[in-house]
């Protein structure tokens, strides 16, 4: 049973100190955000939740900012020596980055560490404390509109438990993965992470394949959406409200396929506002403009369009088959080790004999399943079924079974 914490309502600069005194001999801190994100471009912090073995904390953010400075809390946080422990902690160490001005490290994250050990590849918070711990969390606030203030008293308990279990859950889970021998496999995941948060603030050239439907484009008009999608980023940056309220993915769209010459002829799109229009109705056709001028040697390149032949699909489903049974017999989920999209691009690469560089051959994936793919391929391992047992068998196969 867990030991129950101490908590604190942290408003101010001068509490935040003391916490922080409390706080530092502590080696593993417990971390979560919430934040309020519908409304700007980059999402408004307003709690940060924090717990050590006998402490448990809720920050109010915007308090905190308004009557003191947030600095020892970011150093402390930013603490080699102190491991974070986080649940599906992408969006929390986005905001850590952000206002503390790196990546708190080292971190653990208790949704990535589940997934290696059969709890599926996205578990949910109260789902794992359930199952691991027992205990049943209470849902009365999941919607709750945290800019709002003065918070409950259930409100900032609510918050709190968000952190309560974190370190008696990271202690479980480390335990497993230690005796299945998974924790190299981990931390390649947790580097993996780092690496996807470092690069969110990459080139704004690169978000328009983020936008559904581009792949559709002829590459000339790809190169439009490009740059249009890179003027919003930026303009929805400068401005700190959504990229929707800029301009709508479709709309972008509409304009790569259909590329205008003139801000009359923009304002007989629909779906576009006459005010954005007249605030940046030039920029956008000087943007369109400088598209169309580029050489094609500038356009992007865009996957072919084209149907898989069906002996590409047979290999794939025939991988797929493997890929689930060696999942099974990791007790982890198919889709942690590789998408259809992946086998796909696999098989294709083999035809051509090349080596992708996909990531289900790299590190421990290529060790668990990788290797076994690409000499099925080969047709150094064959695949056939146990009449006995119906399940698969595999001869001369290369790859470590999971403890």
């Amino acid at each position: 049973m867990t030991t129950p914490l101490q908590e604190q309502y942290i408003t101010n600069g001068a509490a935040l100190e003391t916490l922080c005194r409390q706080l530092r001999s502590s080696r593993r801190l417990g971390l979560d955000t919430e934040f309020v994100g519908e409304d700007s471009f980059i999402p408004k912090l307003e709690l940060i939740q924090v717990a050590a073995q006998d402490i448990s904390a809720v920050i109010d953010f915007p308090a905190v900012q308004a009557n003191g400075s947030l600095a020892p809390f970011w150093e402390l946080i930013c603490d080699p020596h102190v491991e974070k422990i986080v649940h599906a902690g992408r969006q929390d160490l986005d905001l850590f980055a952000l206002h503390a001005g790196q990546i708190p490290k080292p971190f653990f994250d208790t949704q990535i560490a589940a997934a290696m050990l059969g709890f599926g590849a996205q578990v949910a918070y109260a789902n794992l404390v359930q199952r691991i711990h027992g205990t049943k969390l209470a849902k009365a606030h999941t919607f709750t509109n945290w800019s709002a203030r003065p918070l409950s008293t259930d409100q900032i308990a609510y918050a709190a438990e968000d952190v309560q279990f974190l370190l008696p859950l990271h202690t479980h889970l480390q335990k497993r993965l230690h005796a299945l021998g998974r924790t190299e496999w981990v931390r390649e995941e947790f580097s993996r992470l780092e690496t996807a948060v470092t690069e969110k603030s990459k080139d704004p050239l690169d978000r328009y394949q983020r936008i559904r439907g581009w792949d559709s484009l002829k590459p000339k008009h790809a190169a439009i959406l490009r740059d249009l999608a890179a003027w919003r980023e930026t303009e929805a940056r400068r401005r700190n409200v959504p990229r929707g309220r800029v301009m709508r993915d479709e709309v972008l769209l509409q304009l790569a396929r259909h590329p205008p010459a003139t801000v009359e002829e923009l304002r007989g799109l629909r779906g576009l506002h006459g005010g954005e229009i007249d605030r940046n109705g030039e920029q956008l056709i000087a943007t369109i403009t400088a598209s169309l001028a580029l050489p094609p040697s500038a356009w992007p390149q865009v996957p072919r369009d084209r149907k898989p032949e069906p002996e590409s699909i047979g290999l794939v489903e025939l991988l797929q088959a493997v890929l689930k049974a060696r999942a099974a017999d990791a007790e982890i989920a198919p889709t942690l080790l590789a998408t259809s999209g992946d086998l796909q691009a696999l098989v294709e690469a083999k035809e051509k004999h090349k080596i992708p560089d996909l990531p289900v051959l790299r590190g421990w994936r290529r060790e668990l399943i990788g290797d076994l793919l690409v000499q099925i391929l080969d047709g150094k391992v064959r695949v056939s079924v146990d009449p006995e047992k119906g399940m698969l068998r595999m001869s001369g196969d290369p790859a470590p079974h999971p403890q």
